[in-house]
């Protein structure tokens, strides 16, 4: 059944501004994500932790692939935003704006796949030739969603080669803690020399300074849980506030200082714990404890 003049154009204009608003919101989400200096589009940071809530719930082995899983959960809406945006853009021209292969039997075609069909081909890029563009704003326009496919596809490896890294720095900062834990360092400190003391602080505060930039930049490593207490930052900033109070405490003046400024980056690192991830609205000490709690409970 033929539609009606004005509806048809109606359908158009509404199937055209709704497919480019998904675009431009897969697009922005993906360079607020991996290229903007916060790392967060507002999309991401609803899948991650709607993906992050679903597993914890479903338990510990399921909470320990909430980073990866949030991670190609991101991926999928991404593509899905831009696959159906662009199937929306060319859904009202298929008739007469492309051209079919003899070997398609107009009877046994339906639009809006067609729709979703064309806009998945050119997305990845593979070109199979049986359904191309007629009009030439169409011929200019499609190529545009090959290279979004593409810059996606770049976007998305360069996701994990930067992600991976963080998290192995994560870990390396735990296990230097781990590492002060099992030798007792805190306990001792006033026996050890200050001079071999204030560098392992002063270390340590930027190994932790680092990690705070990582959970700005990509809070997506939020998500990924250690199951094993040495390389859980959760399980290893309590002691590193029990080093920080040591410190504190010593007669030496570098070894005072040293600790202040472990216990300046402690305080970071829980400040943007807290407003990113955990909303308690609590003093430092708090906010570490929740962590410990939260990341605890999913190991």
């Amino acid at each position: 059944m033929a539609i009606p003049g004005r509806t048809a154009v109606v359908l158009t204009v509404l199937a055209t501004v709704a497919g480019v608003v998904l675009v431009l919101v897969a697009v922005r989400d993906v360079f607020d994500t991996l290229l903007h200096p916060s790392g967060q589009g507002r999309v991401s940071v609803v899948v991650t932790g709607l993906v992050w809530r679903v597993c914890r719930r479903l338990g510990a082995r399921a909470a320990r692939l909430s980073g990866p899983a949030a991670m190609a959960s991101v991926t999928v809406v991404w593509v899905g935003c831009i696959v159906v945006g662009w199937a929306l853009v060319y859904w009202p021209h298929l008739q007469t704006g492309f051209s079919y292969s003899t070997d398609l039997e107009p009877a046994r075609r339906d639009d809006l796949v067609d729709a979703f069909y064309v806009s998945a081909v050119t997305l990845t890029t593979l070109g199979f030739g049986d359904v191309v563009p007629t009009v030439w704003w169409l011929r200019l326009v499609a190529p545009v969603e090959g290279l979004i496919g593409f810059a996606l596809l770049t976007a998305g490896v360069s996701w994990i080669l930067e992600v991976y890294p963080a998290l192995a720095r994560r870990r390396a900062v735990a296990l230097q803690v781990h590492g002060l834990r099992l030798t007792r360092t805190a306990e001792l400190l006033d026996r050890i020399e200050p001079g071999m003391v204030a560098p392992v602080l002063r270390g340590l505060a930027a190994g932790i300074n680092q990690v705070r930039v990582d959970f700005m930049q990509y809070e997506v490593i939020y998500y990924f849980v250690d199951p094993h207490e040495a390389t859980s930052l959760a399980a290893s900033v309590p002691y590193a506030l029990e080093l920080a109070a040591a410190a504190g405490e010593s007669d030496s003046a570098g070894v005072r200082h040293a600790g202040g400024v472990l216990d300046v980056a402690l305080s970071g690192l829980a400040q943007v714990l807290d407003a990113e991830y955990l909303h308690t609205g609590g003093e430092t000490r708090a906010v570490l404890a929740a962590y410990c709690r939260a990341q605890g409970e999913a190991a």
